[in-house]
């Protein structure tokens, strides 16, 4: 499914480039390349944080929403103001966003010499914009259901109410009761939560135009905390009988004592599985969203090497692929969610463990 993943943004991709080659080196320019396109940029661009939301390019000229930028000078404190301030490679009270290699992209507090640091940034970025519009999608679709239901309890729902409804009892029916156990009211808000959250935002990344595009499960740090909170979750409300099985597993005395060779390993599994429901998704997300840029930014190199006609026969022939591939894309964004989900289930499962005791034959 990684490979639907894969084909699935070249239409997107190829929408966001709306200006065309010239849009396309006028942006390379801007980034410090005067000649040529330059595929890292091309790509970094788009899987990226930024400070400002991009909407589209006419004619070299670059539209976007400006969003707040907030930094703490370790010398002169605090400073709120919108990124369109620092637009064009502009210095706004001693800041700018730095195109080095150290900070590139970052913004930067440059000193009376020009040397560069960076200074506390609590900036409400691209996706942090993204992340709290589909928290606020999230709870109109189901603050508003949820007042259907104590309204009309027994009512049957149609419609996209019919469609959350299923996918709701798939999602507990088919995934939570049965790996969790019977003590999965108690964890349901947390997982639901969770698969709704990482499908809408990939659901999110997959529109090329406001208000989405951000590669936000495609961001570790949000991954990260994901993970955090299933492992908090899952040692937190873990049972005697969970960490019994972890300090003192059910094995040969000699691979615990004198050497704790089985509960070593076993502590160590406590923390490398929530690392890897970060890496999973993580990975299949931005793995993703590079290597359709790199299939796309091969149709821009074409138009430079070979000619124009070359890279609109490519473009041509890559959005006809892809459109059939975008349907499938849809589907890798749901099994996303379904996975992480059904990986935090069972790790809480595993925390909440039964004792049984085994009967002699």
């Amino acid at each position: 499914m990684l490979t639907a993943r894969k084909y699935g943004l070249i239409l997107l991709c190829l929408l966001l480039c709306c200006g065309g080659l010239r849009a396309a080196g006028t942006h390379d320019a801007q980034a410090g390349h005067e000649e040529g396109f330059s595929l890292k940029e091309m790509i970094f661009s788009h899987v990226t944080d930024a400070y400002d939301w991009h909407l589209l390019t006419v004619k070299g000229h670059h539209y976007a929403i400006p969003l707040p930028v907030i930094v703490k000078s370790e010398s002169r404190g605090w400073f709120v103001f919108l990124s369109s301030r620092l637009a064009h490679g502009e210095t706004y009270e001693g800041f700018a966003i730095s195109h080095s290699e150290q900070y590139n992209n970052k913004v930067v507090e440059i000193n009376s010499t020009g040397e560069e640091s960076r200074p506390l940034d609590l900036s409400f970025t691209k996706n942090a914009a993204s992340l709290s519009l589909a928290c606020l999608l999230m709870l109109v679709i189901f603050l508003s259901m949820a007042r259907g239901y104590a309204k009309e309890p027994v009512k049957a729902r149609k419609g996209f109410a019919g469609i959350m409804e299923v996918v709701v009892i798939f999602v507990l029916d088919g995934l939570i009761k049965p790996c969790v156990g019977t003590e999965y009211k108690r964890f349901a808000p947390y997982l639901l939560t969770a698969f709704f959250f990482i499908l809408i935002n990939n659901l999110m990344g997959l529109i090329p135009f406001f208000p989405g595009g951000a590669n936000v499960t495609g961001n570790i740090s949000i991954t990260l905390v994901l993970a955090l909170c299933t492992f908090a979750i899952t040692n937190l409300c873990g049972n005697k009988a969970y960490w019994k099985e972890v300090l003192w597993p059910d094995v040969p005395l000699w691979l615990k004592v004198p050497v704790p060779i089985m509960p070593f390993v076993e502590l160590l599994g406590v923390f490398t599985k929530p690392f890897a429901l970060m890496v999973r998704l993580f990975a299949n997300i931005l793995a993703g969203h590079m290597i359709i840029l790199v299939l796309m930014g091969l149709i821009f190199i074409f138009s430079y090497m070979i000619g124009p006609a070359v890279g609109a026969g490519v473009s041509v022939i890559s959005i006809l692929f892809s459109i059939f591939m975008l349907v499938l894309d849809i589907l890798v964004s749901f099994i996303q969610a379904y996975v992480f989900t059904m990986l935090s289930a069972i790790f809480i499962g595993m925390g909440r463990m039964e004792h049984e005791h085994k009967e002699a034959h």
